[in-house]
């Protein structure tokens, strides 16, 4: 009974962090696509805060990403990307000088 409780064990801890990867890569494709519509350049992303929950629906990993982006190469503004589960829910990205 032991073995089997190790077993779930490591399979529910690789499943979540197989999940955390692929919203991982979701949100910097998020973050990415946002960069380049509106053209300035993607310096750095880093995964902030987390929260769980299932008050309505499965189970769901909300997640902030912070970004650092440039307008010019000279500036560096940060900004942050919510994703809940698979799902954007939230970017911001503070005023920034527009490039002419």
């Amino acid at each position: 009974m032991g073995n089997l409780l190790w077993i779930l064990f490591i399979a529910f801890a690789l499943a979540w962090f197989w999940q955390q990867r692929r919203q991982s890569e979701f949100a910097k494709r998020f973050i990415q696509q946002r960069c380049e519509t509106v053209d300035v350049q993607l310096l750095s992303i880093a995964r902030g805060s987390q929260t769980y929950g299932w008050p309505k629906g499965p189970i769901n990993i909300q997640t902030r990403y912070y970004f650092e982006f440039s307008a010019n190469g000279a500036d560096c503004f940060q900004g942050h990307a919510v994703m809940k589960g698979m799902r954007l829910q939230e970017i911001y990205m503070p005023p920034y000088p527009v490039r002419r």
